[in-house]
């Protein structure tokens, strides 16, 4: 039988990267053989002019720099991610970045691949910034069509 898949969302946020990490070690590190899921980490790279905004006269002429950072940023991520997966010893993964609001990039890979499970991670934004940004995992868990998993990051003590 073939496996499950199991998309996990990433950005280039500490959070993501926990949840990516406890996801790992949960349920891949345990069954280095054969993992109960296939695994699929899939960033969301924002388009530049979602990214700009209302930039105003002249935003125009930034495009190309937004552009190339965010280019730069998503493959960041995506060695980030693949450096992870090696230092757990997690060989079979597949990650991948895709241009798009990360609400509609996630929601649409899961219906694309027929994910089980998909696995975000919580920035833990209060009620004010969660309803000006709007929440991925939010969204995701009402919109998705399978198991959403949200993975919070523990404060840390100082």
């Amino acid at each position: 039988m073939e496996n499950s898949v199991m998309v996990v969302g990433i950005d280039d946020s500490s959070e993501s990267f926990y949840a990516l990490e406890w996801t790992l070690d949960r349920f891949f590190v345990p069954y280095q053989s054969k993992p109960p899921f296939k695994l699929i980490v899939l960033h969301a790279k924002p388009s530049p002019p979602s990214v700009m905004g209302l930039a105003g006269p002249g935003g125009i002429d930034v495009l190309p720099y937004v552009d190339s950072d965010l280019k730069r940023i998503a493959l960041r991520v995506v060695e980030k991610a693949k450096e992870l997966c090696a230092a757990k010893s997690v060989t079979e993964f597949e990650v991948e970045a895709v241009e798009g609001d990360p609400r509609n990039v996630l929601c649409e890979a899961v219906d694309k691949l027929h994910a089980s499970i998909l696995v975000v991670g919580s920035h833990g934004y209060g009620a004010i910034k969660r309803a000006v940004l709007g929440s991925v995992s939010d969204y995701c868990a009402h919109h998705a069509h399978c198991t959403v998993m949200i993975v919070k990051k523990p404060k840390t003590k100082h």
